[in-house]
């Protein structure tokens, strides 16, 4: 593990890394005519500021009290949280450049991949993953897989509690920390050749998911929905079908037959089936955005994606030009980080 711990310095895992990818990603956002823009700034308020900081929304009594204590009425009162809540928000042309980051990453990582498992035989034969194991060889290419992916995860860790709070902030956290864990008690057991084909299944389906958020930033929304739909496709025949019954089986049943019983088996097992019971979750919303891009034409509103507390009462209303459910597709669509997946 000390060998693999030197290349996971400060400025790797932190989210700052993708920072100098942006010389690349804004000068192609500003061709897309995706502008930084400011957000509109709220006006100093002492009491609303409290209670924007306690991230809960006030509910109709506690809007009353807030009207009656500063004068407003109860739709201003909304408006201003509304504005607040915007400023927290990261500019789309910033979000663009994380995306294309990301997308970037899992379509070089997963390039590297295929490269060196296709000529692999414990590709084709996973129960050759298991053959005179623990005493197997450990190549340049899966050092190097497993030293950039969990570089990779590290960053996502740590920018979780930077970025703006999402609705699925637990279940990042929980998959971020089981992903960190099998990756290094997987490599600290030598089970380089089954950790890989986990970590190239995880990839695939991220690549068209972090190009339709680029499609979506741009307002290219039908490649947005057609992007959208194959990466609900590939999430999955990657994630649903091959892993379950192709990567976790061999770990869960060939391992045990071949091997036999080891000290980490159960382990190594437990956090592979919470990564699966993710997965379900995951597709369960993916699906609905995905029916909805397909009937309807547009990609619904991302439940996972929404901040904290915001609701769409808040979002609908307000004097001034207002945000219409009609738009909503087009701006509260894979607006998050993240997953990734």
């Amino acid at each position: 593990m000390g060998r693999l711990r030197l290349l996971l310095p400060h400025h790797v895992t932190s989210p700052g890394f993708s920072s100098p990818w942006r010389l690349v990603a804004k000068p192609c956002a500003r061709i897309l005519q995706i502008q930084a823009g400011a957000p509109r700034q709220a006006q100093p308020n002492a009491v609303l500021e409290r209670v924007h900081q306690s991230k809960t929304s006030p509910d109709t009594r506690q809007l009353e009290g807030l009207s009656k204590q500063l004068d407003w009425d109860e739709r201003k009162i909304q408006r201003w949280l509304r504005v607040r809540r915007n400023q927290d928000r990261p500019a789309v042309q910033k979000k663009f450049c994380e995306s294309m980051w990301r997308l970037t990453f899992y379509f070089g990582i997963l390039v590297y991949a295929v490269r060196h498992l296709w000529s692999s035989p414990w590709t084709w034969d996973t129960r050759q993953c298991w053959f005179n194991y623990p005493f197997q060889h450990q190549s340049s290419e899966q050092f190097i897989h497993y030293a950039a992916e969990l570089s990779f995860y590290w960053s996502l860790m740590f920018s979780q509690f930077i970025d703006v709070k999402r609705k699925d902030f637990i279940l990042m956290l929980v998959h971020h920390l089981a992903t960190i864990f099998l990756i290094t008690v997987s490599y600290a057991n030598n089970m380089l050749r089954v950790g890989t084909l986990v970590m190239c299944v995880h990839d695939a389906s991220d690549i068209f998911l972090e190009a339709a958020k680029l499609a979506n930033y741009a307002k290219c929304q039908r490649l947005c929905d057609g992007l959208f739909v194959v990466f609900s496709v590939t999430f999955f025949i990657t994630r649903l079908v091959i892993y379950p019954f192709w990567v976790v089986h061999s770990v869960l049943i060939e391992s045990w037959e071949i091997v036999g019983p080891y000290g980490s088996w159960w382990l190594l097992n437990g956090l592979l089936l919470v990564l699966q019971v993710l997965h379900v979750i995951w597709f369960y919303l993916i699906a609905r955005i995905a029916i909805k891009a397909v009937f309807k034409g547009k990609v619904a509103k991302d439940d996972r994606s929404d901040i904290e507390s915001s609701s769409d009462e808040e979002i609908y209303s307000g004097s001034g030009p207002s945000l219409k459910p009609k738009d909503a597709g087009h701006t509260g669509t894979l607006n998050g980080d993240a997953h990734d997946h």
